[in-house]
């Protein structure tokens, strides 16, 4: 069982904030607008040593994204911010008309995302947004799992051209990945080989899988975690390549189970190497207020369900 080292524990939109300022350095093209919530995004830093190139657009959400979509118009590297929420459910028209269908430069950054906002309750933890963003064409749809590969995705996204959804979440939560360690949008990252199970994990739940192993390797289970860190485009080859050596799937999301990481799985898998998959994600339900940690348990994202996850996956191969 690979030994996973905790680097710190960082919240991961404040990997956002941070890896804004650095694409700002690099590339005078980058703006910023948020929706009067510029402490919470992370963005002060940004707006502090780059005022011209910031945009307070006030809780205005729509109009936010028509000034993005003529931001990119006229040559710019637009990134919105504000909650996950406000940033598809509230704007989803305007996404779709003037960022979507005309195929714009837009970086669309969502922060406060899933259960783990917590206490804000179920009017602002989003758990559709994934689906919502990944069914417009050409949208690209990211999820990073900690501060350093979340700093690294809103730098690469920078310099990839076309609209990108971007989530990240509120909470602390473990530091377990190198801070140079390159990100390619569309390319998985395989953490752990195994060969009784493949556990693809996005965002938060990274970590809990990462855990799973461990208490699976205890009871004599090698288990397979592979970091699906962009969920549209899927890396269909590297998902289709662990499954076919282990025969059985697990995701884990903090999201729907409609319309998440494992819908698209459970799409490629039908089409091209059907076999048990099981799905920890949320169950067609909204979500409440509470601490995060707790909320995980509640909804059945926590470690013990990827773990539950993985044994009936297990016993269901033939």
């Amino acid at each position: 069982m690979k030994q996973f080292e905790i680097l710190g524990q960082k919240d991961t939109r404040s990997g956002f904030g941070d890896g804004l300022l650095e694409a700002a350095r690099k590339n005078d093209k980058v703006v910023g607008l948020c929706a009067d919530l510029t402490g919470s995004l992370m963005m002060d830093a940004f707006k502090n040593e780059y005022p011209h190139r910031f945009f307070q657009a006030g809780i205005a959400e729509a109009n936010m994204m028509g000034m993005a979509a003529g931001l990119a118009t006229g040559g710019m590297i637009p990134f919105t911010g504000t909650f996950a929420n406000f940033s598809t459910g509230r704007v989803y028209d305007q996404i779709r008309q003037s960022i979507a269908y005309s195929d714009k430069n837009v970086k669309i950054c969502a922060s406060h995302a899933g259960l783990t906002l917590g206490e804000d309750g179920a009017t602002h933890q989003i758990l559709e947004d994934i689906g919502l963003m990944k069914m417009l064409p050409g949208m690209v749809v990211i999820n990073p799992c900690d501060y350093n590969q979340t700093k690294a995705a809103t730098m690469a996204i920078a310099e990839y051209h076309g609209p990108v959804y971007l989530r990240f979440g509120r909470p602390k939560w473990p530091i377990f990945t190198a801070p140079d360690a390159p990100f390619h949008i569309g390319k998985a990252l395989m953490l752990q080989e195994g060969a009784d199970v493949s556990i693809f994990a996005t965002g938060h739940l990274v970590w809990k899988a990462i855990q799973a192993a461990q208490v699976l390797a205890e009871k004599g289970i090698s288990a397979e975690i592979i970091n699906i860190h962009t969920i549209k485009p899927l890396d269909a080859e590297a998902v289709l390549e662990s499954a076919r050596k282990t025969r059985c799937v697990v995701s884990a999301e903090e999201h729907q189970m409609n319309g998440g990481l494992g819908d698209s799985i459970a799409q490629l898998l039908a089409r091209n190497l059907p076999l048990p998959m099981e799905m920890v994600a949320v169950q067609d339900s909204f979500g409440e207020s509470g601490k995060p940690e707790e909320l995980l348990v509640k909804y059945g994202l926590d470690t013990p369900h990827i773990v539950a996850a993985a044994e009936r996956a297990i016993s269901r191969k033939g």
